[in-house]
């Protein structure tokens, strides 16, 4: 009965490492494969001109990283190569730029960019949520709740848009 209690703090320390050892592994290599990826894009957008889909790559690992800035410029070079046979991606583009210049709080600008990704693709769900978050930090109650309920109107099941709408409502209706 002594000895039984060491072995299974034994035991539960292995466990605990293993576990800790397996997430860290899986942390290295996802470093690993978005530095590879990265360093591939740089290199060929600084040989050549890239395409839309690589520029927005890079812009999307820039923008993971935080560098909101560069970000900023290789989306906007990937919407000066217009792909009018890939609109999807250009409302994405847009969206992701708006995201830079949100998380910038430069919030006017990102909201041009989200109503442009809509132009686009009228049922894009997530440029929905970014235009309402967009207009609540602006404080822009009431368009944030039509933005929030555009959003639900092409996904009924959109947790976020739901439980920002009822936010939204809570704020226009006095008590």
């Amino acid at each position: 009965m002594d000895s039984t209690l060491p072995v299974l703090y034994l035991l539960i320390l292995l466990i605990l490492l293993s576990i800790t050892s397996v997430l860290v592994i899986r942390q290295i290599t996802k470093t690993r494969k978005t530095e590879s990826q990265l360093s591939k894009l740089k290199n060929k957008l600084t040989k050549e001109k890239g395409t839309v889909d690589e520029y927005y790559q890079l812009a999307s690992i820039y923008l993971e990283k935080k560098l909101y800035v560069q970000g900023v410029e290789l989306l906007q070079k990937a919407l000066r190569l217009k792909d009018p046979e890939n609109l999807e991606n250009m409302a994405k583009i847009y969206n992701a730029l708006g995201f830079a210049y949100f998380t910038q709080e430069q919030y006017d600008i990102a909201i041009r960019q989200y109503k442009e990704a809509l132009k686009i693709d009228p049922n894009y769900v997530i440029a929905y949520n970014n235009l309402g978050h967009a207009y609540e930090k602006k404080k822009l109650t009431a368009q944030a709740l039509e933005a929030y309920e555009s959003a639900l109107k092409y996904d009924s099941n959109n947790d976020t848009a739901k439980r920002r709408a009822e936010s939204m409502k809570k704020r226009l209706t006095p008590s």
